[in-house]
């Protein structure tokens, strides 16, 4: 075995990409890196650099990887671990807001969004000019990650 092997731990999701495709499958993260504290996440993987990212399906046509082009993901549902936006630092104190959320697609996402600023500057539209790419939306059935280039809209909505 190399010295250089960095071993991964795999993550179910199932991705929605810009043509309609959905494929499920795993994501490999590694145990911790440098700029981290804690185990990579999902989001850690999808913001880290622009570009590809490797992802292992299952089909028809067997087990492989696939290199997916991130700007054309839509949504990630997180299959396995639903609890990985909370490992966010300072979760618990995040305002959070109930929103609809527009897709290009044409679907709708109805869930919950924190939002990591200080009071006052924690507004939607505060959220919509965050910086990361892909962000959590946990909503009643799952945890999502959404590609914010293919987010149309945002809604504030009350709380179901």
């Amino acid at each position: 075995m190399s010295e250089f092997r960095i071993e991964k731990r795999r993550a179910e999701a199932s991705l929605t990409l810009s043509n309609g495709t959905v494929a499920r499958g795993w994501f490999f993260l590694a145990g911790s890196r440098a700029s981290l504290s804690g185990p990579e996440r999902v989001a850690d993987v999808l913001n880290a650099e622009g570009g590809f990212f490797p992802f292992e399906v299952n089909d028809e046509a067997g087990s492989h990887t696939v290199v997916y082009n991130s700007s054309q993901v839509v949504e990630v549902r997180l299959l396995g671990d639903a609890g990985e936006a909370q490992r966010d630092p300072g979760y618990a104190l995040a305002t959070e807001r109930h929103v609809e959320i527009l897709l290009s697609t044409g679907h709708t996402v109805v869930g919950r969004v924190r939002i990591y600023r200080p009071e006052g500057r924690d507004r939607l539209s505060d959220y919509a000019r965050v910086h990361e790419m892909f962000r959590y939306v946990e909503t009643a059935e799952a945890t999502l990650l959404l590609n914010s280039a293919h987010i149309v809209e945002f809604r504030e909505t009350s709380a179901t």
